[in-house]
């Protein structure tokens, strides 16, 4: 079994043990309707870990920028290090860990899917509090750049 699959069938069990929360209503549309056009994130609760998973894998591929707008929370916050994706200067981005069916209960080993997007800073303090709370901490796209200077932010 290939390390893909592995993470599929845990992220699988996860979904069905209520591990991890269902999709959120977030938009993603192309902007302007054209196939080259950037594909808008705007005010994504993010939802099932799985799901954005698979969905940033999408992302990657689609060979078109992805922007993020609005809010960005929890599983959303996956899709911050696309090489394709730029944050949106008055976006903000919020994270939390996982929890045990809607409780506070962190999800063991959920966390550490989600943290393995993260990277610089944003990664540091996933591991160090951001990833052990289930009460959401939020920071705007600008100190998000200033936490992980990889990120870039969208110019228009």
């Amino acid at each position: 079994m290939t390390a893909r699959h592995t993470l599929v069938a845990l992220l699988s069990a996860a979904v069905l043990a209520g591990c991890v929360g269902a999709p959120g209503p977030a938009q993603s549309t192309p902007a302007g309707g054209t196939r080259n056009a950037p594909i808008v994130i705007r005010n994504d609760h993010g939802g099932n870990v799985a799901a954005n998973i698979l969905r940033r894998e999408q992302l990657a591929n689609s060979g078109r920028e992805v922007q993020l707008r609005g809010f960005c929370d929890s599983a959303c916050t996956m899709f911050t290090t696309l090489p394709n994706a730029c944050l949106a200067p008055d976006a903000t981005f919020g994270f939390h860990a996982p929890s045990i069916g809607g409780s506070s209960t962190p999800a063991p080993m959920v966390g550490d899917l989600i943290g393995q997007f993260y990277r610089n800073g944003i990664a540091r303090k996933w591991q160090q509090s951001w990833g052990n709370s289930t009460k959401i901490t939020r920071i705007s796209a600008k100190r998000y750049v200033q936490l992980d200077p990889q990120a870039r932010l969208c110019t228009r």
